[in-house]
């Protein structure tokens, strides 16, 4: 009994220290793929990284981790047009399968899913604040967006007659969808801007717009969008996802 016990207290001890070593293992782990993802998806601050799944040095010694949870802050991604980009919200990416090479140089996931958000103020940069002639002597501009409810965004539209010194603000729901890489927002149906006939190509012409999102890490792809209190709330996936290298 007494040879029982001293076996057990070992094993207790033994599985004490190794579940300590694991956890140690996995902080530094976490640590350094942090800033290797800050060097090489070129990022302003360093990411959060949380690789999950107990015990970590087990999936080391496979070459693969099982899941990594990758949380980017502010993200400048690509517009398409060259020297302009759009800064996306708390990009919260979960990464299944990554294998990763001998000297940890390289990693990639087998798959991709995640969640941000665009601010209403960024949207807005793409949108059409300059007035923009729709019929003689009338202009128009978007002077706002936010939630509509619904799933809906509100845009406000500010109409001006010249010839009168009038302006005119009107709110248009609209919808938003992702199509190619870009975010769509299309009015569901079309303010009325003064008496003037305006036809309805010249009004879509400021109330639908679209955003380019490009460039995301590792190469992930916008997936769905929809509006809400904050901003546009994007979800985002991919496969192959290189993390690094």
């Amino acid at each position: 009994m007494r040879a029982l016990r001293i076996l057990l207290i070992l094993v207790v001890i033994l599985g004490g220290l190794f579940v300590i070593a694991d956890r140690v293992a996995v902080h530094f782990a976490e640590g350094e793929a942090a800033d290797k993802l800050k060097s090489t998806q070129n990022l302003a601050s360093t990411p959060d990284v949380n690789i999950k799944g107990f015990p970590f040095l087990t999936q080391v010694a496979g070459g693969s981790l099982d899941d990594v949870e990758v949380g980017i802050k502010d993200y400048e991604a690509a517009t398409g047009t060259a020297g302009k980009t759009i800064r996306i919200d708390d990009l919260k990416a979960d990464m299944k399968g990554v294998s990763f090479s001998g000297n940890y140089s390289s990693a990639t996931a087998d798959s991709a899913t995640g969640s941000a958000t665009i601010s209403y103020s960024e949207l807005m940069k793409t949108a059409k604040s300059q007035p923009t002639e729709v019929a003689p002597g009338i202009t128009a501009r978007i002077v706002g967006l936010s939630d509509g409810g619904n799933g809906k965004i509100k845009v406000m539209i500010e109409g001006t007659i010249a010839a009168l010194g009038i302006k005119h603000t009107v709110p248009v729901l609209s919808s938003v969808t992702v199509e190619n890489d870009k975010v769509q927002v299309h009015a569901d149906s079309l303010p009325r801007l003064g008496a003037a006939a305006i036809a309805d190509s010249r009004i879509r012409e400021i109330t639908d717009f679209q955003q380019a999102v490009d460039q995301l890490p590792g190469g992930i792809k916008l997936d769905k969008v929809q509006a809400a209190a904050n901003g546009v709330e994007i979800t985002v996936k991919g496969s192959d996802v290189k993390l690094a290298g």
